[in-house]
């Protein structure tokens, strides 16, 4: 590509958990078969994504529902290069940052010397230790929680390391700065991918997490595309949780998202107001709230909401906007287990001069081309290849 002879924008949104179909290693990762989007469309009857579908969403693979697009944006699948299945893996390599060793995780829960460590660093007796289901972490233990203070810490087949405690127990900024003492703790070995804070409120049977989920992730290991960015002077967005996944790295700005509806929301007034740069956004509830707790209804009413919110966002593109609809990860509803899918992600882009075509590649081409669509030239140091030349 050419210099760029006007400012331009790009909006990157991840749809998170809408995996579209086993990676080639996926057996490897005990999910051979997993396809989130496909067996969603099973589940659920088929779905009713009318603009996606226009888009060009059911050329990418068959879904119920979802018919071939007679004019379709570029489109196609994008595959992982790096190990991990995870909302940090998954957004990294969308920015061309792929880890060369999995971060790691605890099958058996965290060590006794880490377990000491994170006790003396957050002040607090811990609970549970061990893989655990996040709503059922509150069902077994609160009560315990609510009665010695103790906090919840609880692990899953992702390098995360997540600790849990009741608004009443810990007012959130008090869990926020326990966390923060946590990510210190974990560091080298043991340098987990993100300590993630889940407060909650309620009364046993009725305990519900707040939004005040906060993610305390390890830095990325090599410069990412939101630096290639930075560099070049151009204005970097994150709207929800992309901010946490990259510890900040790389952003002019942070929006809020802890919800949909509040990410929608703030993407679209992006879309409205932002004269140039990139907005990087992360729709959360497809995974968190619905695809962890195989909730087809629930998932499925958030697509459609997704679907209505990215018609009105069409309707405000120029001629200089670049717009991708991806995803970062699976969370296959059909699976034996709750966690993660290893797998391809959609791609849907819409540009000028699109043509319509197809692109299968990595991940790491959304950040080539968010590059290339800003800067008008490749970063021969970043991996990806490039689909808006």
């Amino acid at each position: 590509m050419s210099a760029v002879a006007a400012p331009r924008r790009a909006f990157v949104v991840v749809l998170d958990a809408c995996g579209a179909g086993a990676a080639p290693d996926a057996a490897a990762y005990g999910d051979e078969g997993a396809d989130t989007l496909v067996h969603l469309a099973r589940a659920a009857g088929g779905l009713s994504l009318p603009t996606l579908e226009r888009l060009g969403l059911g050329t990418i693979l068959p879904l119920e529902g979802v018919v071939p697009a007679g004019a379709p944006v570029a489109h196609g699948r994008l595959c992982p290069q790096g190990p991990g299945k995870d909302s940090t893996s998954g957004h990294w390599e969308l920015m061309g940052v792929i880890a060369r060793e999995p971060a790691p995780t605890y099958p058996d829960g965290f060590p006794p010397a880490v377990l000491e460590a994170l006790e003396r660093a957050t002040g607090r007796a811990l609970l549970c230790n061990r893989p655990y289901d996040g709503m059922a972490a509150l069902e077994d233990f609160a009560t315990e929680h609510l009665r010695t203070g103790a906090l919840i810490l609880y692990t899953s087949q992702d390098s995360v390391a997540q600790l849990a405690a009741h608004t009443d127990v810990l007012a959130e900024p008090d869990l926020y700065a326990a966390c923060a003492a946590a990510r210190e703790v974990m560091a080298g070995e043991h340098a987990v991918s993100r300590v993630i804070a889940r407060p909650f409120r309620g009364s046993a049977g009725a305990f519900a997490r707040t939004d005040g989920r906060r993610d305390f992730s390890v830095a990325p290991p090599a410069r990412s595309a939101l630096d290639a960015l930075r560099e070049a002077g151009i204005e970097t967005h994150a709207v929800g949780k992309t901010h946490d996944l990259f510890a900040g790295r790389g952003f002019a700005a942070a929006h809020p998202g802890a919800t949909n509806a509040v990410a929608l929301h703030e993407t679209g007034r992006l879309v409205g107001e932002l004269e140039h740069g990139l907005v990087f956004t992360n729709l959360v509830e497809t995974d968190q709230v619905y695809g962890h707790r195989k909730d087809i209804d629930g998932f499925h009413a958030a697509l459609r909401a997704i679907d209505t919110a990215v018609a009105g966002w069409l309707e405000c593109l120029g001629e200089g906007d670049l717009l991708v609809l991806t995803a970062d990860h699976g969370c296959d509803p059909l699976a034996d287990h709750t966690d993660h899918t290893r797998e391809h992600v959609p791609l849907l882009a819409t540009f000028a001069g699109h043509g319509g075509r197809r692109h299968d590649g990595a991940l790491a081409d959304v950040g080539a081309s968010v590059v290339a669509w800003l800067t008008g030239r490749d970063d021969a140091a970043l991996p990806g290849r490039s689909f808006v030349g």
